[in-house]
């Protein structure tokens, strides 16, 4: 009697340390990107552009037919010198990024800017002060950076950080004089 009732015991203490462990996570400890955020978000935020990827056709998967249906204004692509890769598409001006029905989610904006010394210029989220101030009016309300808090660190990164992903910073694209201040994650 007492070994059945040690091994009920046992398989009592098994079944709920496997339950425990057994949810949903998200993207803990997920590297293998999607075709996109859902309407919750994805690993780094809900927009489209800024998903982690290592191929084009895991970018854009849910806007109106996808990366290949030709409503996005320019090829999609996966800058993979990006830490995990960064969904994006190519552009010539800001009117190009958000164009697709769909494409963008929320008030940040996206700039069209080359990263670093390439020749193609990339619709990434914007940090740049209008912009900020621009996305925390339009969004106000829905949880987002506030602009508050400035003790947290430079009001430009916070932003990031809340739009688009915890492991991204504000920063330079590079493009020499053609330079915007973006988020991309710094891991």
């Amino acid at each position: 009697m007492r070994v059945l009732s040690l091994f009920l015991l046992g398989s009592s203490v098994a079944a709920i340390a496997i339950a425990a462990c057994g949810g949903d996570d998200g993207d803990v400890g997920n590297t293998t990107p999607d075709a996109g955020p859902t309407a919750d978000g994805g690993p780094r935020g809900v927009e489209f552009a800024g998903q982690a990827c290592t191929a084009p056709t895991q970018c854009y998967g849910n806007v109106d037919g996808g990366a290949d249906s030709g409503l996005i204004k320019g090829t999609v692509t996966c800058l993979t010198k990006i830490p995990n890769g960064y969904c994006t598409h190519v552009c010539n001006d800001d009117s190009d990024c958000c164009a697709a029905p769909g494409e963008c989610r929320t008030g940040v904006k996206q700039v069209c800017s080359p990263l670093e010394n390439q020749p193609e210029k990339y619709c990434f989220l914007s940090c740049e002060q209008a912009d900020i101030n621009t996305a925390i009016a339009a969004n106000a309300d829905a949880g987002y950076y506030d602009g508050g808090n400035p003790d947290a660190g430079s009001v430009d990164t916070q932003y990031c950080k809340s739009y688009a992903a915890p492991s991204t910073e504000c920063r330079s694209s590079g493009g020499g004089n053609k330079n915007r201040k973006v988020c991309i994650p710094k891991e």
